[in-house]
């Protein structure tokens, strides 16, 4: 029975391999039994970029859009292509991808793919953000992208994603400026440090160093003087409001009632936000403790998970420092232009400041001087503008002491002064006109 089946099985072997049982060819290429030739090859461009043979994958995507320019497949290909690019991960590819990613919005606007290549914009600036203390400006084009995607597509799959990575990229950004402004606070340079804070908080007020930032910026108002009271007191006003869980809220009520200004109540749309974020805050582990300083990416475990995004950027406010222009009949800039005036007054006339200013007259003879009028203490609005550069206290600096070089110079130069003084003797004193005049006795 064995050798039976065993004759059968060489039998159908040998069909196979003389042709036999060969598949007949279809009189029309495209049947329910076949795939469109489209479709072949973009199976085999996704297989490509699956096993990381993307330039393959980009020629075999190229053909099919240049040789079916009416296949169904066509904006799947073209998507296909940014996904290479975007896969291939290299500074150069990422650029790539974002041109091919914005190609397809422009030629798809209305297809749910639009919305997933935003969001891949998003990423590509978001992947290349680093530190706050570094270059920025990956944070900010990946923070105008995820404002764009969230304007442009807001009912889409992707928009809560968007809305929490653009919590975590203002966090990085508000981290920079906030380094910046403690700097300038340790360092004295007090309207300086107000102008970095002052931006902070009013431009991202989800930032988790938000009351440290008010804390500051109040502390740098007190140091300005008087002028500046109101913006330390609303500083001090904002923390207890907006941030009434912070550390710094009954230290600010203190400064509210020294200050004899009134103290806010909390707001409970404030309160509620902080306690949920209290309750969801992120841990770093210990390995990311262990290897953050040697990465190049930032910290976003501290990124607000609530509240709505700054989506509108504001002005950079002017630095208390520099004098605003008065306003003159609603004129608060300063023009020139040529005015056509015929008088020849200034060409004509003599110049009035040639003319002899009248004497003051002195006081009579026995009258008594007039008497000083006590100066009146300047008010808080007339004091001089703060300045970023501080005076000098304590003892005066002693002069610094000569070096080697300054002293040989030095020596060098009395020398050649007294090598010039006896040469200039010597010439004298060789000179027949300095010699003395003997009077000669008179002739009888």
């Amino acid at each position: 029975m064995n050798r039976y089946r065993n004759l059968i099985a060489l039998l159908c072997i040998a069909f196979a391999l003389t042709g036999c049982f060969r598949r007949k060819k279809y009189e029309n290429p495209i049947t329910k039994d076949t795939q469109q030739p489209d479709k072949v090859l973009f199976d085999k461009a996704i297989a490509d970029i699956e096993r990381g043979r993307y330039e393959i994958a980009r020629i075999t995507l190229n053909t099919l859009m240049n040789t079916y320019d009416t296949s169904e497949f066509l904006a799947k290909a073209k998507l296909a292509i940014a996904d290479s690019w975007f896969r291939e991960g290299s500074t150069h590819g990422l650029a790539q991808a974002e041109a091919e990613y914005k190609d397809f919005i422009l030629f798809y606007p209305t297809l749910e793919e639009a919305a997933e290549s935003q969001q891949k914009i998003c990423d590509i600036h978001f992947k290349q953000m680093e530190k706050p203390d570094r270059d920025n400006k990956h944070a900010f084009r990946a923070e105008e992208e995820c404002k764009l995607l969230l304007t442009s597509f807001p009912n889409s799959k992707f928009a809560p994603l968007a809305q929490q990575k653009l919590r975590n990229i203002q966090e990085v950004i508000s981290e920079g400026e906030f380094r910046r402004g403690d700097f300038y606070h340790t360092k004295g340079s007090f309207p300086a440090a107000a102008n970095r804070l002052q931006y902070i908080v009013d431009q991202y007020p989800l930032f988790s160093k938000a009351d440290d930032s008010l804390w500051m910026l109040g502390d740098s108002y007190g140091h300005m003087g008087p002028r500046m009271r109101e913006k330390a007191g609303e500083s001090y006003s904002r923390i207890v409001k907006d941030y009434p869980l912070s550390p710094w809220a009954d230290a600010a009520k203190k400064k509210l009632k020294a200050m004899e200004m009134n103290v806010p109540d909390p707001d409970p749309v404030a309160l509620a936000r902080m306690k949920y974020e209290a309750e969801n805050k992120t841990k770093p582990s210990l390995i990311h403790k262990t290897l953050s300083p040697f990465e190049k990416h930032p910290e976003t475990f501290m990124a607000a998970k609530s509240g709505t995004p700054a989506m509108e950027s504001i002005r950079p406010s002017v630095p208390v420092s520099v004098p605003v222009p008065v306003a003159v009949a609603g004129v608060t800039d300063v023009g020139a232009s040529v005015v056509g005036s015929t008088d020849k007054s200034l060409d004509t006339k003599p110049d009035a400041r040639m003319a002899p200013q009248p004497a003051t007259p002195a006081p009579a003879e026995g009258a008594a001087a007039p008497a000083a009028q006590p100066a009146k203490p300047p008010a808080a609005a007339d004091q001089p503008l703060p300045t970023n550069r501080t005076l000098a206290k304590g003892k005066p600096k002693k002069d610094r002491k000569p070096g080697k070089k300054e002293l040989a110079k030095m020596q060098k130069e009395q020398e050649m002064a007294a090598a010039a003084a006896q040469q200039k003797a010597a010439e004298a004193a060789a000179s027949p006109l300095s010699a003395p005049v003997v009077p000669q006795p008179a002739k009888p």
